[in-house]
């Protein structure tokens, strides 16, 4: 294992952990409001001191983006974390959640981790030498036709302007598919296309700390990730497209009558 990718495994392991031992104990939670149905409790906050803490103990010089605390340092090298990918799930004792490490080295990703504490499920990926789910390969799965295809989805929740464009897509897609999913945690969505459990996936209005370790475990493992135009601008839109290729092709092909000038850029 790469050793960057040996400490954000070591990272989210602890903040796994952490996140696991306070699953015990929800009712006794702080939990404060940000906005509209995005809430963040004191476990977000300590997961994501204790991944900071660790990083930052090997890598001093990094620079960190991360979902609570934001943006701090200047380097090539930025770890972007997301501490509780899935946080309503968590308040709600529904065991779908995970953290979420990726590396960006001068705007490229090169190091990918998600984690999820409730089945230990490990998923990883360096630039170049392939992503693993438990140190077993992982491949996109082989579907080539939207009705054999399990699609994953996120519902918009905070971001309502794209809700109309959003459905018509929803609408579209669940007349051509074997069937759409909504879990809750976009990480664990895209870390799940990667190994093949869903075929696809699409979402819009996503933050690049959902998004970043996702994306390059599905290019690792042999699928396709964009925008929902086809560009490869979903860390800075947060519109998001992914899938094997052949599915990925026509999920864009879809999703392309229904996209808005918004949802292009």
């Amino acid at each position: 294992m790469h050793p960057m990718l040996n400490i954000a495994v070591k990272a989210a392991r602890r903040a796994g952990n952490l996140i696991h031992r306070a699953s015990d104990n929800i009712d006794h939670l702080t939990i404060t409001k940000k906005s509209h149905a995005d809430f963040v409790s004191e476990v977000d906050r300590a997961a994501e001191r204790i991944i900071i803490e660790t990083l930052l103990e090997a890598y001093p010089g990094h620079a960190i983006l991360a979902e609570e605390s934001g943006a701090q340092g200047d380097s090539e090298f930025v770890w972007i974390i997301d501490p509780l990918d899935g946080t309503t799930n968590f308040l709600h004792g529904i065991p779908q959640y995970a953290v979420s490490i990726a590396l960006q080295q001068n705007g490229v990703l090169t190091q990918a981790v998600v984690y999820d504490p409730t089945k230990n499920d490990l998923f990883t990926a360096t630039r170049g030498r392939g992503a693993f789910l438990n140190d077993k390969r992982m491949r996109v799965s082989k579907r080539r036709e939207l009705t054999d295809s399990l699609i994953g989805t996120g519902f918009p929740y905070t971001r309502f302007e794209h809700m109309d464009a959003y459905m018509a897509i929803f609408q579209d897609l669940m007349q051509k598919t074997a069937g759409m999913r909504r879990p809750g945690a976009a990480s664990l969505d895209l870390a799940w296309t990667a190994a093949g459990r869903y075929d696809g996936f699409f979402e819009t209005g996503l933050k690049p700390w959902d998004i970043a370790a996702g994306c390059l475990l599905i290019t690792e493992a042999g699928g396709i990730v964009s925008d929902l135009a086809g560009n490869s601008n979903q860390l800075k839109s947060g519109h998001i497209c992914a899938g094997n290729p052949d599915i990925h092709a026509l999920l864009l092909k879809s999703i392309a009558p229904h996209l808005t000038d918004p949802l292009k850029k």
